[in-house]
């Protein structure tokens, strides 16, 4: 049983310090706490409705109702029009004359270019009876497309509070994740000291490697779900965010 605990004693001695070694530089960048700090959800809700296709859609689809609407209203002149004719040719004139003792009859010809112009206006007799109903068809989807996009809005701005609000959980766990990283850490170098020195038993010694390990775990686990939350968040808002680290203010 002790030459067990001897083993893994050193297997994870070897481990801990390699870990250490490696990413000393890198941990310590992480304990400095850089934040993101966000701009106001009012900010990131008007950046995502900007940005997102579907409202766009929905505003296109308002504006083709509103054209229809103007044509429906306007209808009346497709039965309004103007009518020309014109002839151009030779044209025979017969004249005659005639008294009491004989008729003379005279035949004429002429080239002659003739036209004529003519306003016109058919009433049909549907378009009258339904022409209000038409418009009052023409109004409501206009006012279906208006409540559409408002829906659409409405729904967005409610996923942008949920992720704004998801990735501030998410930092404010990863900056604790990462303070019990740092502080594992230290703690794992003072007893990496004393087992050197003999002064703690290899038991002591691989609890406190597991306890280092789980919280590292723990913490990369919250990394990872913050860039996603965050990758997530710029996705929706169409821009990206950038850290700031609170040591240099």
């Amino acid at each position: 049983m002790l030459l067990r605990y001897i083993i893994i004693g050193c297997l994870n001695f070897l481990i801990i310090n390699s870990v250490i070694g490696q990413n000393s530089e890198n941990r310590e960048s992480i304990l400095n706490k850089t934040e993101i700090q966000f701009p106001p959800v009012e900010q990131l809700i008007d950046s995502a409705i900007k940005h997102n296709s579907n409202v766009e859609f929905r505003k296109l689809d308002i504006e083709v109702r509103e054209s229809l609407l103007k044509t429906q209203h306007n209808v009346w002149l497709r039965n309004l029009g103007l009518q020309g004719v014109a002839n151009y040719g030779t044209f025979d004139y017969f004249n005659s004359n005639s008294n009491n003792q004989s008729t003379t009859v005279l035949n004429t010809n002429s080239k002659q270019f003739n036209y004529g112009l003519g306003v016109y206006l058919k009433l049909p007799f549907y378009d009258m009876i339904d022409r209000k109903n038409q418009i009052n068809v023409a109004k409501v989807q206009l006012d279906q497309a208006k409540s559409m996009e408002q829906v659409q809005k409405d729904e967005l701005r409610q996923i942008v509070i949920r992720l704004y609000e998801d990735i501030l959980l998410k930092q404010r766990l990863l900056n604790i994740k990462s303070q019990s990283w740092g502080n594992a850490r230290v703690n794992m170098e003072m007893v990496d000291r004393e087992f050197r020195n003999g002064t703690i038993p290899i038991s002591e010694f691989v609890r406190i490697s597991d306890i280092v390990s789980r919280t590292e775990a723990e913490y990369e686990t919250a990394k990872s779900e913050f860039i996603s939350a965050k990758k997530i968040l710029e996705e929706v808002v169409g821009f990206s965010f950038y850290k700031t680290n609170s040591n240099s203010k």
